[in-house]
């Protein structure tokens, strides 16, 4: 595709100065996973929208990667837990390759938190136990749907819906055989905070072989 020469001049003329503040060293907690707990809780105190959301990387066999969206359901002292349908394109790439990385985007505040580590499934009463909580509508939406999979229509995918919904209407709805949770165990996590003139702030923790985190600060 051939791209008008003016369209391309508005893309390389869009850009605005980062100046929401800075991040020092000591204002750094010593753990990762307390460190994003703050970031996190400031972004739901700014009223940003969906800031459980991340995308999550995963890599095909080939060495292909690709990425969606995923929520952050829960933060415990292990690792980011997230719940998806298992026999997915991405259920398929971590069960091959457990290693991944999610990216939490928060453009209003000028920041960005990336997590790399190695996911592992959660247990069986885990599952059962998350998807319990949800709507009804979400629990069939999960058993109606063959993630991933070509399907004929949507028409053809709401009227599975409706048939599941009028099914279990009377009766609790099971746990797909195929659906469940995950933790991505971190190894690296680095904050970034935009900064005037592009000399952006970033910082890295790395796990090392003790457990104990060692902190750098990165280039721009």
């Amino acid at each position: 595709m051939n791209q008008d020469p003016k369209q391309q001049q508005k893309l390389e003329q869009m850009r605005r100065e980062y100046t929401r503040g800075g991040l020092r060293r000591p204002d750094l907690a010593a753990d990762p996973l307390e460190q994003f707990q703050r970031w996190f809780d400031e972004a739901v105190v700014a009223g940003l929208g969906d800031p459980t959301a991340m995308v999550l990387a995963s890599v095909a066999p080939s060495g292909q990667p690709s990425q969606r969206i995923v929520l952050l359901k829960r933060l415990d002292g292990q690792g980011f837990v997230f719940y998806t349908n298992r026999a997915s394109r991405k259920g398929g790439e971590l069960a091959g390759n457990p290693l991944a990385s999610v990216l939490f985007p928060w453009h209003p505040l000028d920041r960005q938190v990336k997590v790399a580590g190695r996911v592992e499934v959660l247990g069986q009463d885990d599952a059962e136990a998350y998807f319990t909580s949800r709507p009804r509508d979400s629990q069939l939406a999960a058993l109606a749907s063959a993630q991933s999979q070509v399907i004929e229509s949507r028409d053809a995918l709401m009227a599975g819906f409706e048939s599941l919904k009028q099914r279990y209407a009377e009766q609790p709805i099971p746990l797909p055989e195929h659906w469940g949770g995950y933790r991505l165990v971190p190894i690296e996590v680095e904050f970034w905070q935009g900064g005037a003139h592009r000399l952006h702030d970033n910082f890295r923790y790395q796990r090392r072989d003790s457990g104990e985190w060692h902190i750098d600060r990165l280039a721009p």
